[in-house]
């Protein structure tokens, strides 16, 4: 059984019917999720019914789409309602959005004490600057941080349906205290242990990596904030859509969306005249069919009948248009929308997008820009890393190695690339998404067509084949990797990675990483070595009582010296990946 004909149940209902467990059955926990999962399932309506076996049925109540209350979910078993066939459902399936943000709590100029133990010290406040979070939310912040803490302690593998559901309780307290973005970040960390847990294609270790570093980061920082530090961690999940009048756009491409949460369908990339692109989107609860067939359904904006799939080559004439800070295009009542026609990627305006110089699309990338590169790139075979082939493009000079963007089978991305390998010498337009790190990456999201100059190719999307490439050669095979002078931080972010997943213990191990934190000073990366064997003592730290028994482990200490870890290789990454795209000078004068 999958987790996608499940409906989301919200994070509160997991949290209370994991809490009301026994001890004995908080135990059995994951074995009941795992049976569970095998038991068939029908969906009618907005109710879910689950046999559990030949004589009861479990049932969910998902009026509205998803599960809010926990008498919404009846098992028919003797033990009901304290059975563990309820929890087990709930942990199974999606995490429930909120349907909207929580209105943040009133703040108050009482100064906020850190957390318990904490080892920085607040900065002076300048005059007349005194605001700092509510009572509530410095609680709500600390019960995060530990639930989050907990998670990191026994990594994705050891994290099961208990630790889970403690985070979702702390989550759904941060929602209540007005912290919704704290909330969600929390919410995102479960979504990634689950993928990780149950080999989901879209899981990506350094997505959960940087999932718990955002939560606790978020949650550390809270009792220090002031101004407009604290208005960020405070603000809304949910960006505001304000007017933006009349609209023309010119279709880009479309990509799929498959999301470790549940959720699955298109999202088409438009542009206008000036260059600054708009997104209209198709995302409800579904699994890889959804995310396949959304886009040939029609786009939810005014009264067109495009399709995304149409979208991507056509364009739109909208008036009454309404515009997320993120660009993301509103479907209000009071939006029309019109088919117009569309313009080639070599054509104005779309050509100006081409236009731009590397670096600086890598620095606004970098700076919390939309990610995207638009790449004039000539193809050249591929080669071989460790974790896979790689298509290997030359860029204006830069060998780029372009990537799958996602790895569920039932998306074409993998194949395509391995026919692109074959029209090696063949010179392309590109759209690509940015992956941060020391060598220049990125995800191939859309192509020119190999063989038809002028079409495009949504690489999610559309499926390649032989006749469509410029020779019937086969792939060159894949060249190992050229040797790469570069920085050796891969030491450092390998056990920041090993402990997302496996947890302190496999940290804590005799001589795990022993001189790794001197070579790191050898090459000049003092601050790295430091954190590097700081984190390995805070992973080997367990005192033993009088009688030689372990005490508990100091999870705090752990999770503050693999956050600051965590941190520093993330801006070091950044800074390198600027670097090896030229855009070093453009990074450190863009603001983030």
């Amino acid at each position: 059984m999958s987790q996608y004909p499940l409906p989301p149940v919200a994070p509160s209902v997991t949290a209370e019917l994991v809490e009301a467990l026994s001890p004995r059955l908080r135990k059995r926990l994951d074995a009941g999720v795992a049976k569970l999962a095998a038991r068939p399932v029908v969906r009618e309506g907005d109710t879910v019914r689950i046999a559990v076996d030949d004589d009861t049925d479990l049932v969910l109540d998902a009026t509205g789409g998803a599960v809010t209350r926990a008498d919404a979910i009846r098992c028919g078993c003797l033990l009901a309602p304290d059975c563990l066939h309820r929890a087990a459902a709930a942990s199974a399936a999606p995490v429930a959005e909120d349907i909207a943000d929580s209105a943040p709590a009133q703040p108050t100029a009482e100064a906020a004490s850190p957390p318990p133990d904490a080892e920085t010290t607040r900065a002076p406040e300048t005059a007349g600057t005194t605001e700092s979070a509510a009572p509530a939310q410095l609680a709500a912040a600390r019960t995060v941080y530990d639930a989050a803490a907990a998670v990191l302690e026994a990594g994705a593998d050891g994290s099961g349906a208990v630790l889970q559901a403690e985070l979702l309780r702390a989550a759904h307290t941060a929602r209540l205290a007005g912290l919704p973005r704290v909330a969600a970040a929390a919410v995102s960390v479960v979504n990634g242990v689950r993928a990780a847990r149950s080999a989901d294609p879209a899981h990506r270790l350094p997505d959960l990596a940087d999932a718990l570093r955002t939560v606790l980061g978020m949650a550390y920082r809270l009792p220090f904030a002031t101004g407009q530090d604290l208005a960020e961690l405070r603000a809304g999940v949910r960006m505001p859509y304000t007017p933006d009048g009349s609209l023309r756009l010119y279709g880009l491409f479309s990509e799929p969306v498959l999301t470790t949460t549940g959720y699955a369908g298109a999202v088409t990339w438009t542009a206008d005249a000036q260059g600054r692109l708009y997104t209209v989107s198709d995302v409800a609860p579904g699994g890889p069919g959804r995310a396949t067939g959304a886009a040939d359904r029609a786009v939810r904006i005014g009264d067109t009948a495009l399709t995304h799939r149409e979208l991507s080559r056509a364009g739109l004439a909208v008036s009454g248009a309404t515009v997320s800070p993120t660009g993301r295009l509103g479907a209000g009542a009071g939006v029309r929308a019109v088919r117009a026609a569309g313009a080639a990627w070599s054509a104005e305006p779309l050509d100006r997008l081409w236009a731009v110089p590397v670096g600086e699309q890598v620095a606004h990338a970098l700076g919390g820009g939309h990610g995207l590169l638009f790449l004039d790139v000539t193809l050249a075979g591929t080669v071989r890393e460790a974790t896979g082939d790689r298509l290997l493009a030359d860029c204006a000079g830069l060998a780029v190695r372009l990537v799958v963007a996602h790895d569920d089978p039932a998306l074409p991305y993998r194949d395509n690339l391995r026919l692109l390998a074959a029209a090696r010498g063949s010179r392309l337009r590109i759209v690509a998404r940015l992956v941060p790190g020391p060598l220049p990456r990125a995800l191939l999201l859309a192509a020119e067509h190999p063989a038809r100059p002028g079409d495009r190719v949504d690489l999610g999307l559309d499926r390649l084949q032989h006749a469509d490439l410029p020779t019937q050669a086969a792939p060159t095979p894949a060249a190992p990797a050229p040797p790469v002078d570069e920085a050796p931080l891969h030491l450092l972010r390998r056990r920041v990675h090993q402990a997302v997943s496996g947890g302190r213990r496999v940290l804590g191990f005799p001589d795990s990483g022993a001189g790794d934190g001197g070579r790191l000073r050898r090459v000049g990366l003092a601050t790295a070595g430091d954190l590097l064997d700081g984190l390995g003592a805070a992973a080997a730290d367990r005192s033993r009582d009088a009688f030689g028994r372990l005490l508990p482990a100091d999870t705090d200490r752990f999770a503050r010296a693999w956050l600051a870890a965590a941190v520093y290789t993330g801006e070091v990454e950044r800074a390198l990946c600027a670097a090896a795209w030229g855009a070093d000078a453009e990074v450190l004068a863009t603001p983030r």
